[in-house]
């Protein structure tokens, strides 16, 4: 099997080449960009499996970036770095659709697991829109308009389809399966993400504002993922 693709856009040259040996010595096959254009044409030039991509870069800052990517490449993985607050407010804002972010100053460790979990979710996404639905396959699962096809991956509302991220699709496919059960942040993060970091609740937090955005008719007053206050989200069946 090759090697996962990613390329890391930092315009930091230490941190960028210190990104790179170490993401290859975990066995990917890793490529570089400094700027924001000269992350856009990288990608024009070859889709990577996953981009790291920092917010503060010259030319382009990575928020831009990665709406654009985002626009042109919606499965594609995207995890962010940020190193101040008003970065993260950026970030996990409705218009950047980032899938995962890691706040500076870092591990590499850390880093490294964040890449693993996202890579291994999109492999088995892969895997599973290859091998084509199942005779016996999960039947979808509605909700007033909405319809979530575990199988296809597909989510409709009246009919119309609504196309989401790996990580927003998994995030509604698990509360959908679970209806009225209200999950904290922390078992979210567990169950979609894979990790257990403290510090990421907004990863969650983001995910289901850009959710409601989409699926729902009022997000202001969300009629399918809703908020338990004081412990989370739940999926609404009624």
């Amino acid at each position: 099997m090759a090697p996962a693709s990613l390329l890391v856009v930092e315009d930091d040259d230490d941190l960028r080449q210190t990104l790179a040996r170490r993401l290859e010595e975990s066995g990917y096959d890793v490529a570089t960009a400094a700027t924001g254009p000269d992350a856009l044409d990288a990608v024009a030039e070859r889709v990577p499996d996953l981009v790291v991509l920092d917010v503060m870069l010259p030319g382009l800052d990575g928020v831009e970036v990665c709406r654009r990517l985002r626009s042109d490449h919606p499965l594609l993985t995207i995890l962010m770095l940020t190193a101040r607050a008003d970065e993260l407010d950026r970030v996990v804002g409705l218009e950047v659709g980032a899938d995962d972010y890691v706040t500076k100053p870092f591990s590499l460790q850390e880093v490294v697991a964040r890449i693993r979990s996202a890579l291994r979710r999109v492999r088995a996404v892969r895997e599973q829109l290859a091998s084509g639905p199942a005779d016996d396959g999960e039947a979808p699962i509605t909700a007033g308009a909405l319809a979530v096809d575990p199988v296809r991956r597909e989510v409709t509302v009246g009919g119309e389809p609504v196309h989401l991220t790996v990580r927003e699709f998994d995030l509604l496919l698990f509360l959908a399966r679970h209806p009225d059960r209200p999950f904290t942040r922390g078992q979210l993060l567990q169950q979609i993400w894979d990790i257990t970091y403290e510090g990421y609740d907004r990863t969650i937090d983001s995910h289901v504002q850009r959710l409601r955005a989409k699926i729902e008719a009022d997000p202001g007053n969300p009629a399918f993922v809703r908020t338990v206050w004081g412990v989370g989200y739940k999926f609404a069946a009624e």
